[in-house]
């Protein structure tokens, strides 16, 4: 893999290098006294305030009682000054966190932590990453960074890329990208800028990113629908990015199923944790996606059989995690008295799923009012485990239906104090632990039990909590995440994660300072605040899929029997 030098655009000519620390990162390396732009613990007393107002001889009951709605006004002022200062301090952090190029800015680093020794690839741009930045940013009217971001990133998905001699398939998008500079040949005082693109050959695992092409689309909508903007989506190389990206997610293969089948680590999730397979984050993103593009895909002769596959899926996408992934207790119930061994196109145990696999823990845990969608589903397995970004996305782009929706939203409030509790959110739930950690983990030292993504709790997964909330007009539920997250966030210096089942501690091998931590955080704010805004993230129930699956709700049986003919297939 070489390095990709990309031609930025004409009004991007100016070369500079990149800035990617202010003066705050080297503040915050000093001790006492505080700094001026340091956030004052929420939770401090302010004794002086408090002798200001009512009785000073304490001696008076009228007095007293008089005085307890001005201090309860002084407390309420100190919240809400200390939570402007929190969010204050994001934002500089966060701006802190842009990375340059060519003298404009073209995305933010993982994170930003100046004491970090040892980054490995935290001091890149991660187009996952980069998503709650960009959202941040378009919401507060700041559109260059993104659209800088997404046209080199579109430029970085047609470099050759080789691992092992090897060479994925077109339309893949890079994990990541770092700004380098290098000396010119034959000159030593002169340097360009370069964009050095890694998909997945440098990374931990080797793992290719299938989730960044589709948050990359994802992004593209909002952009269009925040800025008003349209010409970037309708320029030929994007819809030419577009495409590829669908044809590569679109291709047949040997799978049964409409979802996508990719391998362990191939999301936000990069370590084995046992959901290879067709895990539910990478549906929900898959199924977002492709709305998004027909959305965004201009009509022509050439792309009429593309966005006829693309319907196609997501009718049988829709069907399928609807169907086959929903559990609640009385879905549950249902497997629990399962027949197996069932060899006949009508059978209702589709997937062969033995009763045995149901894990004791679900049966207590599962809620009288409440479901969610399983982790994974396979031939013979089921992953009960509950994933927060698949299910919360589900909501946001209306893969789940809505009273399945809302069932989500209830299983989160009624189990708040394993999937929120000291901070929001569990990555999933719950951990695992003794052989099934080490068989399905191989050990690993970074996933051990109620840590990073074996059951770490994440802040960034607030802001998809806040869009999913809001869709669903239950912002009360994010507004309380929100709150917890408020009271300790800055003070804790924004780590990645945090440990423990309640997430008491910070993660032991947190980075701090971590950038979608941040810009989760203040998304989430900027959402409760305005919430018409979270249109540009949000998928509504399409009238054509709904239809097409409530006729294959009609006919299921006889659909399926033998010497019926099979639905058309189309090439990509």
């Amino acid at each position: 893999m070489g390095i990709a030098r990309v031609a930025a655009p004409v009004h991007l000519a100016s070369s500079a290098r990149p800035t990617r620390r202010g003066s705050i990162g080297w503040e915050r390396r000093r001790g006492p006294p505080r700094p001026p732009n340091s956030v004052p613990d929420p939770t401090a007393r302010h004794h002086d305030r408090g002798l200001e107002i009512g009785d000073v001889d304490g001696r008076s009951a009228n007095g007293a009682a008089a005085a307890a709605k001005p201090q309860a006004q002084a407390s309420s002022r100190r919240r809400r000054g200390a939570a402007v200062a929190v969010e204050d301090q994001g934002w500089e952090l966060l701006r802190e966190s842009v990375v340059q190029y060519c003298g404009s800015p073209v995305g933010t680093i993982a994170a930003c932590d100046p004491d970090d020794p040892t980054p490995l690839n935290y001091d890149q741009v991660f187009i996952r990453d980069f998503v709650p930045s960009g959202v941040a940013f378009l919401l507060k009217g700041e559109y260059d960074i993104v659209r800088n971001f997404i046209l080199h990133t579109l430029q970085l998905q047609s470099w050759e890329k080789t691992i092992d001699c090897h060479s994925p398939g077109q339309g893949l998008m890079p994990a990541s990208f770092k700004v380098r500079v290098i000396p010119l040949d034959g000159d030593e005082d002169a340097v360009e800028e370069v964009l050095d693109p890694d998909f997945g050959e440098a990374a931990i695992g080797r793992v290719a990113p299938v989730d960044s092409g589709l948050w990359w689309i994802i992004l593209l909508r909002a952009y269009g629908k925040c800025s008003g903007d349209l010409s970037v989506q309708e320029r030929i190389d994007v819809q030419t990015g577009i495409k590829m990206i669908l044809k590569l997610c679109l291709a047949d293969g040997f799978d049964m199923f409409p979802t996508l089948l990719v391998t362990d680590g191939s999301c936000m999730i990069d370590r084995r944790m046992g959901i290879h397979g067709h895990p539910l984050e990478i549906q929900a993103l898959f199924y977002s996606a492709l709305l998004c593009a027909r959305e965004m895909l201009t009509p022509e002769d050439g792309s009429n059989d593309l966005i006829r596959a693309l319907n196609n899926r997501l009718i049988a996408l829709s069907f399928h995690i609807r169907e086959y992934y929903w559990l609640d207790k009385r879905k549950l119930n249902e497997i629990y008295r399962y027949k197996t061994e069932e060899y006949s196109y009508d059978a209702v145990n589709k997937f062969n799923i033995y009763p045995d696999q149901i894990p004791s823990w679900l049966v207590e845990w599962i809620p009288p009012k409440g479901g969610y969608f399983i982790g994974n589903l396979q031939p013979a397995h089921m992953d009960f485990r509950f994933f927060s970004l698949g299910n919360l996305w589900s909501i946001v782009c209306s893969l789940a239906t809505d009273p399945q929706s809302h069932a989500i939203l209830d299983l989160i409030e009624a189990k708040w104090s394993h999937l929120v509790a000291e901070m929001p959110m569990k990555i999933c739930y719950p951990a695992l632990e003794g052989d099934e950690w080490k068989f399905i983990t191989g050990s690993d030292p970074k996933n051990t039990p109620w840590s990073y993504h074996n059951g770490g709790s994440w802040p960034t997964l607030l802001w998809q909590l806040t869009v999913a909330c809001i869709k669903m007009d239950r912002p009360e539920i994010a507004e309380r995440a929100v709150e917890v997250a408020e009271r300790r966030i800055a003070r804790d210096k924004w780590p990645e994660y945090y440990d423990t089942k309640r997430a008491r501690f910070i993660g032991k091998k947190s980075r701090l300072f971590q950038t979608w931590s941040i810009a989760g955080f203040l998304v989430a704010k900027q959402l409760l605040e305005t919430p018409d805004k979270s249109r540009i993230l949000c998928n509504n129930e399409d009238e054509e899929i709904l239809n097409a699956l409530n006729l294959m709700a009609d006919g299921s049986s006889p659909r399926r029997r033998r010497g019926k003919q099979a639905p058309n297939t189309y090439l990509v």
